[in-house]
């Protein structure tokens, strides 16, 4: 019967509720323990599938995988930064309380990743490709390739045994390359969004990206193929999502949606259910947790998520009520956090003075280009001239049932004043709780020219006031 482990987990875990240093209950049998493989895009936006609903993009194997499984509509990362974003889902906690918010920071030796736990409890750990965690985490798994070919390779390593597999793919990270379909995708085809600038480069540079993400899903439809013929699909519990958002500007590097958003598939034939969605707000903060709770293992007091199995069991119920985000140093430093309901987002901008610092992989886009030159020739919409406008709000506020985009700011009407209020409070308790770290705190200089894109220096500046 579908969901009869879930079902038996979530029970146990109840009844395990009184055991003050853990949130979850003790293992089951190695047999009932699934294989957990974790399908990672790099900076792939969150609706950029023909699953959700992209009229152009060719996805056919993750379209699959939802088709088989369960996709979530509401999903956010904590961050739209690549290394911090891993080390808060490998860890179940906020960037900020992993020592390791800004890019290119390593984890902290006294943190531990869901690996080390599952290892724990009898799982073969392994990792591929892209990693950006550092040694700490390196060694936190028993198995590593660069190539995504070896797949076999670590099932054969595995012998047996339930089996905890991290994939991070370089897909669809710049910078691009041609030719990297059978069929490429067509500018005339692209959908531009409306803060970007409709530039015949801006489209030439979305068809190269819609052409890197239907190559991850390429060799998205070749994993699955080696578990079906070794007979392990009905096992393996397969979770697919992306660490940031498409590297665009007003993308990666941002909290707006089109940055935190991103795809969330589960797909476990014998457990959930085909052609399931869940429109709940989540956070990938909770996927560790939920990882944990699969595998019958004992949650950390400390982890900062919160298991999905209810969710997996029964998609139609509540999820989160607020989901939250931030971002920190990326080439150049910021300060932002931000809150997020079904209808509303609230974000902070600490460093109001400056324009915003877009990572150096997307200001030296083609689509940045465009919009550098057509904002120096005074061509912009708003929306699109945001990015160097100084100063900037301190506050946005967003309407997101009337504006989805995320393009009119509405901190200022008096008519969302209470609202405003309400998301303020809700944030600073998050900080709180959390254990956030103020804006005059751990702050780097910039590598990167915020204006022109070009960098300043290589090297990553150092931490200055820790």
């Amino acid at each position: 019967m579908r969901l009869s482990i879930l079902a038996v987990v979530v029970g146990s875990i109840l009844l395990a509720a009184s055991v003050a240093t853990c949130r979850a209950a003790a293992a089951p049998s190695n047999a009932s323990k699934p294989n957990i493989l974790v399908l990672l895009a790099d900076d792939v936006g969150w609706k950029d599938f023909g699953c959700y609903g992209h009229p152009t993009i060719r996805t056919p194997h993750i379209d699959h995988l939802a088709q088989g499984g369960l996709r979530f509509t509401h999903a956010f990362l904590t961050t739209s930064q690549c290394s911090p974003t891993r080390i808060s889902v490998l860890t179940g906690k906020y960037p900020h309380a992993t020592g390791a918010e800004d890019l290119h920071m390593p984890l902290p030796p006294d943190q531990k990743f869901v690996s080390s736990y599952l290892r724990q409890a009898g799982y073969f750990t392994g990792h591929m490709r892209k990693t950006h965690y550092g040694r700490e985490g390196a060694r936190q798994f028993d198995w590593y390739s660069k190539q995504l070919e070896d797949f076999p390779k670590f099932l054969d390593a595995a012998a047996g045994r339930p089996f905890f597999l991290w994939v991070g793919f370089f897909d669809a990270h710049r910078p691009y390359q041609p030719n990297t379909i059978e069929q490429p995708h067509r500018p005339a085809d692209v959908v531009v969004p409306p803060f970007l600038a409709d530039t015949p480069d801006t489209r030439a540079d979305l068809a190269r990206y819609y052409d890197e993400v239907g190559r991850m899903d390429q060799h998205i439809g070749q994993f699955v193929e080696t578990l079906r013929r070794r007979g392990l699909l009905e096992s393996t519990c397969i979770v697919f999502f992306s660490d940031n958002g498409r590297p665009f500007p007003r993308c990666k590097g941002t909290v707006y949606d089109s940055g935190i958003g991103t795809p969330l598939i589960f797909h476990w034939p014998t457990q959930i259910a085909a052609a399931q969605v869940c429109d709940s707000l989540v956070s990938v903060v909770d996927l560790a947790p939920t990882w944990l709770a699969l595998a019958g293992v004992p949650i950390p007091d400390d982890m900062q998520g919160r298991s999905l199995l209810n969710l997996l069991q029964d998609p139609s119920r509540p999820g989160r009520q607020y989901v939250f985000a931030e971002r920190n140093w990326h080439d150049c430093d910021e300060h932002i956090r931000a809150v997020r309901s079904r209808q509303f987002k609230l974000i902070h901008n600490a460093y109001t003075d400056r324009p915003f610092g877009s990572p150096a992989d997307v200001s030296g886009s083609p689509s940045w280009m465009s919009l550098k030159r057509l904002y120096e020739a005074g061509k912009l919409s708003p929306a699109q001239a945001a990015l160097f406008r100084v100063p900037r709000p301190e506050w946005e506020l967003y309407d997101l049932r009337h504006d989805p985009d995320e393009l009119h700011n509405v901190a200022n009407q008096p008519q969302y004043a209470t609202t405003l209020r309400q998301f303020q409070n809700e944030l600073r308790q998050w900080e709180r709780q959390t254990g956030d770290f103020p804006p005059e705190r751990r702050q780097r200089d910039d590598n990167t020219d915020r204006r022109t894109g070009k960098k300043i220096m290589r090297r990553v500046p150092p931490l200055r006031n820790p």
